[in-house]
């Protein structure tokens, strides 16, 4: 999941920053009263601004929430608590020790290979 939201997060923040970069200036409007050349563009005269400001909102309200949900999952990364069987290298250890102690005792009335 963690992988998964970086990706997304790279994928919006590049969108993020074409349609900011896309984006006509304040400045611009009134040379295009003017008869200048930029009038004329893919979304028409008035209708870029709309568009490209709503896209522009809505990739940064996601930009921000995946920003929040993965510095949460980054404090809380070391904070899991062990369960029972994180960590059994003790009970290996233990067990260990006891087969050591015991001695080794043949089972002769179920083998298999024939006693003398």
């Amino acid at each position: 999941m963690y992988s998964a939201l970086l990706i997304i997060y790279l994928v919006v923040s590049i969108a993020l920053i074409a349609f900011i970069l896309l984006q006509q200036g304040k400045g611009a409007d009134a040379g295009a009263s003017f008869g200048g050349g930029a009038s004329g563009t893919v979304f028409g005269s008035a209708g870029a601004g709309n568009f490209l400001s709503r896209t522009t909102a809505v990739l940064a309200i996601i930009f921000f929430v995946i920003s929040i949900v993965i510095g949460n999952i980054n404090s809380h990364k070391n904070n899991a608590k062990q369960g029972a069987f994180d960590d059994l290298s003790g009970t290996a250890e233990q067990i260990h020790q006891q087969q050591q102690k015991a001695p080794a005792v043949l089972d002769t009335k179920n083998s298999d290979i024939p006693q003398q």
